[in-house]
């Protein structure tokens, strides 16, 4: 006997269903935003595309029929009989008639596989796709930048999970000569920003997805308004990516200010080259990354404060904001880590019910996962997020406060006054290290720190994650990137890559192996004074 699942999608793939309502709404719907976003310069010459799921209750989003608009067909006078239909695996169930001369044969979109990952990745409702000036031009401010970063700005609320204070960043991946050829990097992209809701692609434009027609659109609108916004600042010297919108040096903005992680809290002059004799030289380095457990924070506090904490407000946590768009995405990251745990027979991971069970039911099931999670110490991005937004709460009410060793704030300010750059590497997402550094019992230490990375940027033990930071951080040599870290491991990976490595010795750190082959220092102040 078939399957409930089954007979849907049969039924939607019917003659009968084709020629309904439901597909003929959402083809002319298509063809409406076409032609509403020819006008903007969005999707002049035939270029740009855009793409919905057909609109029926009855049908589970995951299984709805795919629209989309073709190749090579003038927007502006685009029709419902212009469009494909996809099933929802990606299947071409109808496509357009042939036209006269001149128009061109019909020709799918070359978008189509990329829609289908944010279908797939993101469970879209729709996906528009643009050329707009605006995000061209924006992709090309910084070359080497892989993120896009701004900040207070009133348009920032219509970006899903987003509020006027938030820190907005959209991934950009390079321009390839077919639009198909950026699948695998669109994808990679999308798995690597579970927040981000569009994607940037250099010297071509953007890729924007929402749950419906209605948020793809609005959130669309508001990319290209912030987009601009950032060009016309840029225009008058200002730094769209600090919440003072102050000045910005024209001389650092390559390096600075659209790079991952970067300037938002960095006030260091530019650092100079290394073989110039002003420069006070760290093993040669002219940048430092640091580890926080065991380098700059002792473990203790890690193990004793803050996962006790995240574990014991869990629930709390979910419960009060089970339905807002931050806990929304939470949870959908969770779901996807625990299905990946269950197939890998991961001890402790229990299945979580559909929403249709409760909020109770799904709330109980999450918290069994969270809490085995973090007495595993899973470093994965989905449970640091969560701790992230759990611990923000905690510093809020100032039930937490930043634990850091004696000798850091003297060392922070020892390099930022010799003009070396000082980052954070932490497992921990970049926001919980905002909130740390933020909310020390020494003061507000960020305006000592360039930037933060996390694991979004790949796992600490592994080398290709610092040749990720030796490419943002932008420098000559990987070998000018100083990285202190209390774990073995991380201190192999970081070598390979090229950097200086030293090991942290801190009380209650793990013991290293015999005949390590690094340097050791007991504090940071060690480092400044050789």
């Amino acid at each position: 006997m078939a399957s409930c699942c089954e007979t849907e999608a049969a039924a939607v793939t019917t003659e009968a269903y084709l020629a309904g309502a439901a597909v003929r709404e959402a083809r002319e719907l298509v063809a409406e935003l076409c032609r509403h976003f020819y006008a903007p310069g969005w999707v002049t010459g035939t270029g740009g595309s855009i793409t919905v799921k057909v609109n029926d209750p009855a049908v589970p989003l995951a299984d709805r029929l795919i629209v989309m608009s073709p190749s090579g067909v003038q927007k502006e006078r685009m029709v419902a009989a212009d469009m494909y239909v996809f099933s929802a695996d990606g299947k071409v169930l109808s496509e357009p008639a042939a036209k006269p001369w001149p128009n061109k044969p019909p020709k799918c979109t070359d978008c189509a596989p990329l829609f289908m990952k944010a279908y797939q990745m993101r469970g879209a409702g729709a996906v528009i796709h643009s050329h707009g000036i605006e995000t061209c031009i924006a992709s090309m401010l910084d070359p080497g930048a892989k993120e896009f970063r701004m900040t207070h700005m009133e348009m920032l609320k219509a970006i899903k999970g987003h509020g006027y204070r938030d820190e907005l960043v959209i991934p950009i991946i390079e321009n390839t000569p077919y639009e198909y050829e950026l699948t695998d990097s669109l994808s990679e992209a999308i798995a690597a920003y579970p927040k981000a809701t569009a994607v940037l692609v250099r010297n071509h434009g953007i890729f924007v997805w929402g749950d419906s027609w209605i948020s793809a659109k609005t959130q669309a609108e508001s990319y290209h308004y912030l987009l601009d916004a950032a060009i016309k600042l840029y225009q008058l010297g200002i730094d769209w990516t600090t919440p003072e919108h102050g000045p910005v040096n024209r001389a650092k903005r390559s390096r600075s200010i659209l790079n991952p992680g970067i300037p938002n809290e960095c006030h260091a002059a530019e650092p100079l080259k290394v073989n110039n004799s002003l420069l006070p030289i760290i093993f040669g380095a002219t940048c430092v990354v640091l580890d926080i457990e065991g380098t700059t924070t002792p473990i203790s506090f890690v193990t004793d404060v803050m996962f006790p904490y995240a574990r014991d407000n869990v629930r709390k946590h979910l419960t009060s904001t089970f339905y807002s768009e931050e806990t929304k995405e939470d949870i959908k990251l969770l779901r996807v880590q625990i299905e990946d745990d269950l197939r890998n027979g991961i001890p402790g991971a229990v299945p979580v019910p559909p929403d249709e069970a409760g909020k109770e039911e799904v709330i109980n099931s999450l918290v069994a996962n969270v809490e085995s999670m973090i007495e595993a110490d899973w470093k994965v991005t989905s449970l640091k997020q969560l701790q992230g937004h759990i611990w923000r709460t905690g510093f809020e009410r100032e039930e937490i406060h930043g634990v850091i060793f004696e000798d850091v704030p003297e060392a922070l300010k020892n390099w930022n006054s010799r003009n070396i750059k000082v980052y954070i590497y932490s497992s921990g997402s970049r926001e919980a290290q905002r909130l740390l550094f933020g909310n020390t019992e020494h003061g507000d230490l960020r305006p000592f720190l360039c930037g933060y990375f996390d694991t979004t940027i790949g796992n600490k033990k592994e080398t290709r994650s610092y040749f990720e930071i030796a490419q943002t951080l932008r420098v000559d040599s990987p070998s000018q990137i100083l990285f202190i870290t209390d774990v073995f491991q991380e201190a192999i990976a970081a070598k390979n890559a090229g950097f200086e490595v030293v090991i942290s010795i801190r009380p209650g750190n793990a013991p290293v192996p015999e005949n390590h082959g690094f340097r050791t220092i007991k504090s940071l102040s060690e480092v400044c004074e050789r």
